[in-house]
């Protein structure tokens, strides 16, 4: 399975809101510029993650966006599922009962495709795993330098604009 790179910038966003916790919204503009990313596909991002609930927007020149709720309550599936959408990742179309496999008994197509399965347990393995950790882990690990590094540039940015 491939994410799009939509689900990257979302979480970089979502850790960076919570670093900027208190100083007011920060508009997609500055968040772009501060990854280096096109501020109109950024936005399509950010507007599905308030979409979400993960993100609250403030119109206006001084408008932007802030966390919708603490890092804590925002998991990394809740941001995966809010960029990439909730429909599982393999679809079984049930190819074994086609050519071959039309004539075989009853009882075999009964019974779940082992392949379905397989692929089932796998993608809920994954979303359980996305499920239990939110921004706030990864904020944990994150080097107090970079949380400095970003809060210095925001700030420098803000004189600028």
């Amino acid at each position: 399975m491939r994410m799009s790179e939509g689900v990257e910038w979302g979480l970089h966003c979502c850790v960076t809101l919570a670093w900027l916790e208190g100083e007011g919204p920060v508009s997609t503009a500055r968040l772009a510029a501060s990854f280096e990313l096109p501020a109109a596909y950024l936005n399509k991002r950010l507007q599905a993650l308030v979409r979400a609930g993960i993100l609250t927007s403030t119109p206006g020149a001084r408008g932007g966006f802030q966390l919708a709720r603490p890092p804590e309550r925002i998991t990394l599936m809740d941001v995966v599922a809010a960029i990439e959408g909730t429909e599982d990742a393999f679809r079984c179309t049930e190819i074994r009962q086609r050519g071959a496999g039309a004539e075989a008994p009853g009882r075999e197509s009964g019974r779940p495709c082992g392949i379905s399965t397989a692929m089932r347990k796998a993608e809920l393995a994954w979303r359980r795993e996305l499920a239990a950790q939110t921004i706030a882990d990864v904020i944990a690990t994150t080097p107090a330098s970079a949380v400095e590094r970003t809060r210095r540039w925001f700030a420098t940015e803000r004189t600028h604009t």
